[in-house]
């Protein structure tokens, strides 16, 4: 159980500054599944210090906002999967391959040709530079083995489980590499298990357990409706939620700000901990503590006030940075009004 009521954190991505990589460009498509270098703005040779510069803007606007537990924004990502999924053994990165996004639209993807195998670790100098230049407790995301797995095409396994289960074993390397860089909570990424319910409940629990078996560290699984800016239709409530309390996850990252959730449905995860997403990101407006308090309120008769968490809905890279950067304080403001209330 968390030391203290109503923790704050963030789920994953940060604002990216205009100077580091093109926002209107990114902005104007569904996150990419391969690489797509064109995006940044700053020459590679220089592009690392850059990116530590941002980072470090990232860190400080989430202290600034009152977090507890932060991340390093995703900033140096072009989304949140293509980095990892594109850094594995078996990928042919000269010839992608395609596939549908979840919104029916076809794109490119990693395309699986051979034995997906992690052969180094792809975000650990990511994590482990996080952790010298912040005091708070720290956040690495992974893209879960599932989506990883809707997100290609696969030319080498006979059957999507056998594929998702391979993505399963790298993501499995990473996790135990980021806990020991120092990591106090690594987060999965799983948005595809909502996308496509009926896969997920065919393989997708198993591929989960076993990307953390053997874990020593707080795990995390983030489940959404997609990013707002880009799929603007919410559904009134999840495809595939409940079945995570067959998983060996602590922690479950759901939102409820911009789809007003039936929160009744937190009661079938009796044994998880909440990231109970509470900012709505389809809007720049900010909400006030008392509005987002609020939402907070509407979720507790159906989950002991002691598993849940604050965080956005999902990630903040469409936002503008003024605006994420007020929501993210209105919650920690919140969470300060719910504390005093409940304590």
């Amino acid at each position: 159980m968390a030391e203290k009521l109503f923790l704050c954190t963030i789920v994953g991505s940060y604002v990216q500054p205009e100077w580091l990589i093109n926002r209107k460009m990114l902005a104007s498509q569904y996150p990419p599944r391969v690489r797509m270098k064109e995006l940044w703005r700053v020459e590679p040779k220089l592009l690392q210090a850059e990116q530590n510069d941002a980072v470090e803007l990232a860190v400080r606007d989430q202290e600034r906002a009152g977090l507890d537990i932060v991340t390093d924004g995703e900033i140096r990502r072009e989304s949140y999967s293509n980095h990892f999924a594109n850094a594995l053994e078996g990928i042919d990165l000269d010839q992608p391959g395609e596939a549908l996004d979840r919104s029916g639209t076809p794109v490119s993807v990693p395309r699986i040709s051979g034995p997906i195998k992690r052969m180094h670790p792809v975000c650990v100098e990511d994590i482990k530079f996080l952790r010298r230049i912040t005091k708070r407790k720290i956040k690495a995301t992974v893209p879960g083995p599932f989506t990883a797995s809707q997100q290609a095409q696969n030319e080498f396994y006979e059957n999507p489980r056998e594929a998702a289960l391979a993505y399963s074993d790298a993501v499995n390397a990473e996790i135990k590499d980021l806990f020991n860089a120092g990591a106090d909570f690594v987060q999965i990424d799983e948005p595809y298990m909502q996308a496509r319910p009926d896969a997920a409940r065919d393989y997708g629990i198993e591929a989960v357990n076993r990307a953390i078996d053997g874990v020593k560290g707080r795990t995390c699984l983030h489940i959404c409706f997609g990013y707002a800016k880009l799929i603007h239709d919410r559904p009134a409530g999840y495809s595939f939620l409940p079945e995570l309390a067959n998983t060996d996850i602590d922690q479950v990252s759901i939102e409820t700000g911009q789809s007003k959730l039936d929160c009744k449905v937190l009661e079938s995860l009796p044994d998880k901990e909440i990231l109970l997403g509470v900012l709505d990101l389809s809007t720049n407006t900010v909400e006030s503590p008392n509005e987002i308090a609020d939402r907070v309120r509407r979720a507790l008769p159906h989950i002991d006030k002691e598993r849940v968490y604050l965080a956005p809905d999902c990630g903040c890279k469409y936002l503008e940075r003024d605006a994420a950067f007020g929501k993210l304080k209105s919650m920690c403001e919140a969470a300060e009004i719910l504390r005093d209330e409940l304590s």
